[in-house]
């Protein structure tokens, strides 16, 4: 009584209520428990109804395809956070808020997980294990730790720690960890070495608005509050302040007492760079992405610059041919002409002197033929450099004194805040790894989470550490210092980068260049300043999978 005649109590659908926060974990019993569901009748809009409104659409293909993959067996290894790595991770991944709003990471993710959780598939990583994985100057938002060791010890930092590990970053004490540590949770110099590598430096800082990533970080500022939108007195005040702390960062550089620190504006991000880092003996700045408005404003102020990136391309282009030029003469394909003109270049359209059409007059056609402009003609003849804008290709490069004249150029720059839109009048995001005038002591966000997963034969706990905001260079390098010993010299990474810092990999410098190695007082470890020495080697891509397995480091890129 009280009931409708035709309510019943389908227990399948209960059960698959109860099971859906688990159901990625066991794909074959929520096959199982959605076939019973499905027999339960619906109303033809019943899907469209318990689809989660939260969710992203672009994400919600792609997880239905994922769900039915069988779980990856164990590895030889014998890790057992090897294997369930993926299947404890997702869910983790999707209560994150910020995959709706950088699909490109989202993307590189998921495609990620697909190629570890196949039992066929085995990470590219580098030919041999190494003591030092190489120099990464990408900027990451987030990085996931994982081992069958549990993370307890970076839990509840007491007082006294937590003050100590900012005095050790303030002071830059150089911690020495032993190989390993039997009980890390007792450790205080273990966890006070963590708390350290955890602290960055930010101009400006507004606790309510997220200053990085500032590219494509309008739908995240969208409806918070800007005092300064309005107010171009404020807005003065916010950029004089700003030019403070911009030239303060610059000059601790010049006098290598800050190895680096990057400039995050809305249109474009700089890195600078002191002498003696990326295996070059000047101080460089670079900047990604750029445009061709952007490049010829510079080469209006006297800046010279090169793109290593585009100069790379077009270098292995030139080659390429060439080769394939001396392979067809060798083979006897080509001619003789062809062999003797090998080393020159085949002549273009594009290199037209001054728009000159006197072919025409010859034809007599010059009065029936509509010729371009000169604007058209000069957008042709920089067809190849307008094609590169806003991606990786368009890195530039300035070394030397150029950087200070770069200085100049960008405290100047119109373009370097935005005029509309919720970033309008907010100045660029300053990111250090020392302290600077008018910077804010900023602590990268840390938790841990543990579970189980699923591996062959049964389950395994799987503990994870998770460090989210502007994971800077040093940091993550502090940071495997750190989770070395702690965790036995075996973990894995996840390391998802802001995707325009990755251009910042390109070498910087000619490899034959002599380096200074005297920036001892920059307030980093030395372990970790003898990596960010080194040459780059990465080009444009970035770490994204870094694995520790007896004290020996593999990565994929």
């Amino acid at each position: 009584p009280g009931h409708s005649p035709g309510f019943k109590k389908p227990p399948a659908l209960l059960r698959l209520k109860r099971k859906r926060p688990g159901r990625r974990s066991d794909p074959a019993a929520a096959t199982a428990a959605g076939a019973a569901a499905a027999s339960v009748p619906r109303g033809p809009s019943a899907a469209a109804r318990r689809r989660n409104p939260f969710s992203s659409l672009d994400n919600a293909p792609q997880r239905a395809a994922a769900a039915p993959q069988p779980p990856a067996a164990a590895p030889a290894g014998g890790d057992p956070s090897a294997a369930p790595f993926w299947q404890f991770l997702e869910p983790a991944c999707e209560e994150k808020p910020s995959r709706r709003e950088e699909p490109a990471e989202s993307s590189d993710i998921l495609a990620l997980s697909q190629d570890l959780h196949s039992p066929l598939a085995a990470p590219k990583a580098s030919s041999s294990p190494r003591q030092e994985f190489p120099a990464d100057w990408s900027i990451k938002t987030r990085v996931l730790f994982m081992s069958s060791q549990p993370f307890t010890w970076a839990e509840h930092l007491k007082a006294q720690e937590e003050a100590q590990g900012f005095a050790q970053h303030c002071r830059a004490t150089e911690t020495t960890l032993p190989r390993s540590v039997q009980e890390p949770r007792l450790c205080t110099e273990l966890r006070c070495a963590f708390q350290q590598s955890l602290v960055y430096w930010q101009h400006p800082s507004l606790p309510w608005l997220p200053l990085f990533p500032r590219l494509g970080a309008d739908r995240r500022m969208a409806g918070k509050a800007c005092p300064w939108a309005q107010d171009e007195a404020l807005q003065q005040v916010l950029m004089s302040e700003w030019s403070v702390s911009f030239t303060s960062l610059y000059n601790l550089l010049r006098a290598r007492l800050c190895p680096y620190f990057y400039v995050c504006a809305a249109q474009f991000s700089v890195l600078f760079r002191a002498a003696g880092l990326a295996g070059s003996a000047v101080p460089t700045a670079a900047i990604a992405p750029t445009t061709r408005g952007l490049r010829q404003a510079m080469r209006s102020e006297g800046i010279e610059f090169s793109l290593p990136l585009l100069e790379e391309r077009t270098t292995r282009k030139r080659k390429s041919s060439e080769e394939s030029l001396e392979a067809k003469g060798a083979d006897g394909l080509g001619g003789g002409s062809g062999v003797e003109d090998a080393g020159e270049p085949a002549p273009s359209d594009d290199d037209d002197d001054d728009g000159s059409f006197s072919w025409l007059e010859e034809m007599g056609v010059q009065d029936k033929v509509k010729k371009p402009d000169a604007i058209s003609i000069q957008l042709r003849k920089e067809k190849t450099e307008v094609q590169v804008d806003h991606r990786p290709e368009s890195l530039v490069l300035v070394r030397g004194s150029n950087t200070f004249t770069l200085l100049n150029f960008l405290i100047s720059c119109r373009s370097l805040v935005a005029v509309a839109g919720p970033q309008a009048g907010l100045p660029p995001t300053l990111l250090s790894p020392v302290a600077f005038r008018g910077g804010t002591m900023q602590t990268l966000k840390a938790r841990t989470v543990s579970g189980r997963a699923r591996v062959q034969g049964g389950f395994e706990d799987v503990f994870s550490l998770e460090v989210l905001g502007p994971v800077l260079p040093h940091a993550l390098h502090a940071l495997t210092l750190v989770l070395g010993p702690a965790q036995r010299g075996a973990f894995r990474a996840l390391l998802s980068p802001h995707e325009p810092s990755a251009a910042f990999n390109a070498g910087p410098a000619p490899p034959q260049e002599d380096v200074p190695q005297d920036l001892p007082a920059c307030g980093l470890h030395p372990k970790t300043l003898h990596q960010l020495s080194q040459r780059p080697t990465l080009g444009k891509s970035s770490i994204r999978l870094l694995e520790m397995k007896d004290y020996a480091y593999t990565w994929k890129a």
